[in-house]
């Protein structure tokens, strides 16, 4: 009896150092991020100016996010099959082939690379989502932490981390570029081999993140098991898409892809570039970059629950709904230094509201759709890389003024319905509370 007691004090006492440490986690998650897209993003910004041969550079953003949505509707399943973590280092592998086709740009690099990165991009974000998810749940768990404060935090902490990729990557391209004779750009090549190593160091630092849960790791490779998957996986997709929550964010969803493929078409071509020119596009990312970061860390520090997404999520709406409108109505202010200021004032507004976006949005789909993390961050980013899609391949062929007006009208149908949505779920949680 004694030995018995005695054994059951050992397991006890050792039992918290088999606890995962989700800050760690965290942490390794939000500089893995922020190596690999420091690198993508930047040369996501240059593609339409520097592969300008046959449209090159915006074909092969438009395929991506083709493949990117396509792939979104299969990703819940490959993030199952393969677990988080791997799903998260084989993603990772699709930015390091665009960035390296970049360096011999033509369509049998870069198209191929596109379509993969497609891929990679679908599970990675639905890993990304759903590991950031579950960390805050194991954490808050553990820890008898409120749950809707530790998901808004770790968000904040994840969104803010990761909209530095603007500020850094753009200010790195920003001292290496040079504007060569004629219309061509110089340093481009060493930029790319920069953002090489970053990304491979982005990659290793996914291998030391810790494995969420075991039995994601359990790859069944038999056709019995992967037809039930298939089928198990489309009566999911076919559940959320009856379910009136999943309906009614949608628009918010899709909105959060267009607010950012306007800045990276249309801001930076019809704004940025013809008053800064080409070089000025990396300082304007990075003031935009900055201001996402800011309102990230904030927005994530003061999300508790679904009262106070929608109030944070109204505001941001609010701010790009101001911008919006002073686009439409032509305002701009004339002369050097205001007017430059002015154009970076509009960047730092709209990366307000994408920060807000990004983390609200999160922390959103990970309280209400708890047990199917992974099918509801494959509806966000299937949404989302649509909506990016439509962007870049109507760019080309509709006005600026016409792009505004459609995100003003997208801005105001998706707030309505995200907020019927909110005001209907509190009114279910104060009927549970009572």
């Amino acid at each position: 009896m004694a030995i018995e007691e005695e054994t059951a004090l050992v397991v006890e006492s050792s039992s918290p150092t088999h606890t995962l440490n989700h800050k760690r986690d965290v942490h390794i998650l939000c500089w893995a991020f922020l190596l690999i897209f420091l690198a993508y993003g930047a040369v996501q910004n240059l593609e339409s100016t520097i592969n300008t041969e046959g449209g090159l550079g915006t074909i092969s953003l438009g395929i991506l996010y083709v493949s990117f949505a396509v792939f979104s509707v299969i990703a819940s399943l490959v993030v199952r099959k393969l677990g988080t973590k791997n799903a998260l280092i084989l993603g990772s592998t699709g930015y390091w082939l665009f960035i390296a086709a970049n360096l011999m740009p033509t369509w049998y690099t870069m198209v191929p690379t596109s379509l993969f990165l497609g891929f990679a991009a679908s599970i990675i974000w639905v890993g990304q989502g759903t590991y950031l998810t579950s960390t805050a749940h194991s954490h808050a768990n553990d820890y008898d932490l409120h749950e809707g404060a530790v998901i808004g935090k770790f968000n904040g902490e994840f969104w803010g981390m990761f909209a530095c990729h603007q500020l850094v990557g753009n200010l790195i391209t920003l001292a290496l570029l040079r504007d060569g004779k004629g219309e061509k750009t110089t340093g481009t090549t060493l930029l790319f081999v920069m953002f090489l190593c970053s990304s491979t160091i982005g990659s290793i630092l996914m291998c030391f993140l810790s494995k969420r849960n075991d039995k994601e790791e359990e790859l069944q490779d038999s056709f019995a098991t992967f037809s039930s998957s298939v089928v198990s996986l489309l009566k999911t997709i076919l559940a959320l898409l009856l379910d009136i929550r999943i309906l009614l964010v949608i628009p918010l969803l899709a909105y959060s892809g267009l607010q950012q493929a306007f800045v990276w078409a249309e801001y930076t071509k019809y704004l940025i570039k013809p008053t800064l020119g080409e070089r000025g596009v990396g300082g304007a990312m990075a003031v935009y970059g900055v201001f996402d970061a800011i309102c990230s860390v904030a927005a994530g520090r003061l999300t508790s629950g679904l009262l106070s997404i929608t109030i944070i999520v109204s505001l941001g709406a609010f701010i790009q709904a101001i911008v919006l409108c002073l686009l439409l109505l032509n305002y701009s202010i004339s002369g050097g230094l205001l007017s430059t200021l002015y154009l970076l004032l509009i960047g730092g507004m709209w990366g307000i509201g994408n920060g807000v976006l990004n983390t609200q949005l999160s922390a959103f789909l990970g309280i209400l759709f708890k047990h199917d993390l992974e099918g509801a961050f494959a509806q966000l980013k299937l949404w989302q890389s649509i909506s990016i899609a439509v962007v870049y391949f109507l760019s080309s062929y509709i006005s600026f003024q016409t792009m505004v007006v459609i995100m003003l009208t997208a801005l105001c149908i998706s707030v309505v319905c995200f907020l019927f949505l909110t005001l209907q779920m509190e009114k279910v949680f104060s009927r549970r509370a009572s």
